[in-house]
């Protein structure tokens, strides 16, 4: 769960991607069913997206159980096995970085969802009473709690670098906003998905 206002601005900005893909997705599929043809890379990264955007929004307003996250850890890794070969078979530069910007934020996400309990072990929930329960459902008892919830440094480095790639997938795909003539509503909503991807990472490690 994120605070408000990220909550509100996270949605907004999610809603935005997993609507872009939906819109082009659905022709893509009349064009794949009518000539017979098995799915494309586009209809596989577009799929990809609008669960992406549908996970993040969940967790932007809801906790999640423990089967929840291994569901959803399974789901991305199921589609980051399907989207390796679409790197493999890029025979442009510039199409293989998008397909590895791609698995950037599908690692990011396997990552966010798998380290969650850790990297949220330091954020306090308001019970509502004035009193504070920690991520693992326990009240905090004594001088020890802080040390017990605390977030593993090694945690906060691999997210910090995975804020970091995040990040660089923003500013590669505004570099493709910026420079193409066409397809830039399609970049403008990977823009934003590396963005909302990142200010997760931050938030949840806040």
């Amino acid at each position: 769960m994120i605070a408000a206002p990220w909550n509100i601005i996270l949605t907004v900005a999610f809603v935005f991607t997993g609507l872009v893909c939906l819109i082009d997705l659905t022709p893509r599929l009349r064009r794949t069913r009518r000539n017979g043809k098995p799915f494309d890379g586009e209809i596989l990264i577009d799929i990809n997206h609008i669960l992406m955007s549908a996970a993040m929004i969940w967790m932007s307003w809801s906790m999640e159980s423990a089967l929840a996250l291994w569901v959803q850890v399974g789901v991305f890794a199921m589609l980051t096995i399907v989207l390796v070969p679409l790197l493999v078979r890029a025979r442009a530069a510039t199409a293989r970085v998008d397909v590895a910007g791609h698995l950037v934020l599908n690692a990011a996400m396997i990552w966010m969802l798998a380290a969650m309990p850790l990297l949220m072990a330091d954020m306090p929930m308001d019970m509502g009473d004035g009193s504070e329960m920690g991520m693992d459902g326990q009240m905090p008892m004594g001088d020890a709690a802080p040390m017990m919830m605390a977030t593993p440094i090694w945690v906060d480095v691999v997210n910090v670098a995975f804020i970091v790639l995040s990040a660089a997938t923003m500013l590669w795909w505004l570099s493709r906003l910026i420079r193409s003539g066409h397809h830039r509503l399609h970049a403008a909503c990977h823009a934003v998905m590396a963005a909302g991807m990142g200010v997760m990472l931050v938030l949840m490690n806040g």
